[in-house]
């Protein structure tokens, strides 16, 4: 099974509520041992998505966190990232996102095996408006996503720095 047809099954499968249980547990793990082993070359995930690892200092500690992300790439250079919040449609903003609202001037993108230093803003009015609707023609089940929670799921631009 490959091509659109591949690509439709784990749509749908993403978007079932047993998928949001499990998948938190088991994605970013796998992400990051493959990340790590190959030098940040390869992200399982970025094999249906896009993909990137963040690392933004936590909001609270300061310390480093790092997260393997799925990502929508913006523009034609490789300059500019969107980053959806959606916790794999639990209820809860994920930790990296209040990370980002802290400190949005100090995050780093491992993108293709290269750190790049960006600076994060919270998209908000019409501009989250327009950048959601791509986002769902980018990823649909991130419509399922925002019908299981009552939060608003955040949107994030992260531009080069």
């Amino acid at each position: 099974m490959t091509g659109t047809r591949g690509v439709r099954l784990v749509q749908r499968v993403s978007s079932t509520r047993t998928f949001a249980l499990i998948a938190p547990h088991v994605v970013p793990v796998l992400d990051r041992a493959v990340h790590r082993l190959t030098r940040g070359k390869v992200l399982l995930s970025a094999r249906m998505l896009p993909g990137l690892v963040l690392t933004v200092p936590g909001a609270r500690t300061g310390r480093p966190r790092t997260t393997p992300l799925a990502c929508m790439p913006e523009g034609e250079v490789e300059g500019a990232w969107i980053l959806v919040g959606s916790n794999f449609g639990r209820p809860g903003h994920p930790a990296w996102t209040a990370n980002l609202l802290a400190r949005p001037d100090a995050a780093v993108v491992n993108w293709r095996g290269r750190d790049i230093p960006v600076r994060a803003t919270l998209l908000e009015g019409e501009e989250r408006a327009r950048v959601w609707e791509a986002a769902l023609a980018f990823w649909p089940p991130y419509a399922a996503y925002q019908r299981r929670v009552e939060r608003q799921i955040r949107l994030f631009r992260l531009e080069r720095r």
